[in-house]
């Protein structure tokens, strides 16, 4: 019986390398096509099959290959016609891996259907983004925490499972300010920190109003008639002192900025990446510029009221942007806003562009007019015009007076709504699939089941018997 199967697939194979014709069984799916149809992408999977390979089945004549179908009714038909289409039923890295497989550049994908292959790069790129804000981690596992400060190869872990005392307590200091919403904890210490950030700030508003200042007035000696003298008050203007109150407030938010950020900066993961955030710089900046003014003003007694200092104080207002990290949706309008810069910045340009060409206009269509009553007498002037007119502001302190201008205005008004408002939808469309995503993401499982790979089982080959012979019934 072995010597006659044997032939009939002798016979079989040798039909087959003869044949033109070849089926191939994908998933369960029997796919048949000539053979001068797969020559004709060399290089590929399907134009090297051989009886040879595994995946031939000697007895059903056919190849098997586990894979998609319904991708493969798709890449079969590109090697009948020459035009790779897209399937709607699948997903994209679905398709981009069948081709992979098949040994076919995605490239090839007919332009009808390349928005549609290409829109899944765009969310992959979406979802990469998301989880680098790590919007939807509410608490870090201990696992995400080992990675995160690079502890793989710490000697307790790996002895012992548990982390040394000095390294758990920094992991649990971490996760109290750097995630607000892990403990009950941590968001008392969210809310206190929310606390003192609009305290500062609200402090640094009102202390400006008048009503908190204390007015100082200098005594000068003014000559009168007759060589005499009497003392005169004089408000000083270069000097300004503010109820006390207002600097002990601020100590004590400056305070707990000042035990927060050396806090944070000990017990950060890395301390390059701490250095480099902009928000970790805006605190520093914040809290140092508080403590050199009330050194030099009241330590070093600066005599004069030096409104520059002032004026860089106003980083401190700045804080705001650190409540980003208590709501998800804030973090998503920052980044959309910075993935939409090329927008902005073409929109600026377009922008600067329509006010440097309707200011000069306007001025010499004025100019032409000889109008008694011209209001443009620069192009500084026609710019400013321009600005008010193209931003939809209409400050009315400067109009163009002339028939002509008047039309040149109204003309000037319709393109810079279509300036300003046409950018618009690309930014919204991109906050807009930030936050669909993010939507998405939060309803689904924090845990999901993962398959594993599949075991390929070995062929067992028959022991034999040491002397040589079978045993025969």
């Amino acid at each position: 019986m072995s010597s006659t199967k044997s032939v009939q697939i002798v016979d079989i194979m040798t039909n087959n390398n003869h044949d033109s014709r070849i089926i191939i069984n994908v998933g369960g799916t029997r796919f048949e096509t000539q053979r001068a149809t797969l020559k004709k992408l060399p290089a590929t999977r399907l134009s090297k099959l051989t009886p040879q390979l595994s995946f031939y089945d000697p007895l059903l004549n056919e190849y098997f290959f586990d894979r998609h179908p319904g991708v493969f009714s798709q890449i079969l038909n590109y090697y009948r016609t020459g035009k790779l289409h897209y399937p709607n039923n699948v997903c994209g890295p679905l398709f981009e891996d069948e081709l992979t497989y098949w040994g076919i550049q995605r490239e090839e994908v007919e332009p009808c259907c390349w928005m549609t292959y290409t829109k899944y790069r765009s969310t992959q790129e979406t979802l990469q983004v998301l989880d680098s804000l790590e919007l939807d981690t509410v608490r870090s596992t201990t696992d995400d925490i080992v990675k995160k400060f690079g502890w793989e190869d710490d000697f307790d872990l790996i002895t012992s499972g548990h982390l040394s005392k000095r390294k758990r307590l920094m992991s649990i200091i971490w996760q109290l300010f750097e995630e607000p919403r892990s403990s009950t904890i941590s968001k008392i210490i969210a809310v206190i920190s929310m606390f003192f950030i609009i305290v500062s700030i609200a402090t640094f508003v009102l202390r400006t109003l008048p009503a908190f200042e204390i007015a100082e007035y200098d005594f000068i000696t003014v000559y009168t008639y007759n060589n005499l003298t009497e003392q005169t008050t004089v408000y000083n203007t270069q000097q300004r002192e503010i109820v006390s109150s207002f600097d002990t407030i601020e100590w004590i938010c400056n305070s707990w900025f000042i035990f927060e950020i050396i806090l944070r900066f000990l017990v950060a993961p890395s301390k390059r990446t701490f250095c480099t955030s902009i928000l970790n710089w805006i605190d520093f900046l914040g809290t140092f510029w508080f403590c050199f003014t009330y050194i030099l003003y009241n330590i070093f007694h600066f005599n004069g009221y030096n409104a520059a200092l002032d004026l860089l104080s106003t980083i401190r207002v700045a804080r705001m942007f650190k409540l980003c990290n208590l709501h998800p949706r804030l973090k998503v309008i920052i980044t959309s806003m910075s993935y939409s810069s090329s927008v902005l910045s073409l929109l600026i340009f377009f922008f600067f562009l329509a006010t440097m060409i309707a200011g000069s206009s306007m001025y010499y269509i004025e100019r032409l007019s000889n109008s008694t009553d011209n209001q443009l007498v620069s192009i500084v002037e026609g710019i400013s015009l321009a600005i008010s007119t193209i931003s939809t502001l209409g400050s009315g302190d400067i109009v163009p007076k002339s028939f002509f201008g008047m039309i040149f205005g109204a003309i000037t008004t319709i393109v810079g709504v279509l300036i300003i408002d046409l950018p618009m939808p690309i930014i919204v469309e991109t906050f807009a699939n930030f936050n669909s995503h993010l939507q998405t993401r939060q309803q689904l499982p924090k845990q999901r089941r993962r398959i594993t790979p599949a075991a390929i089982p070995r062929k067992i080959k028959p022991q034999m018997p040491p002397n040589g012979y079978t045993h025969q019934h």
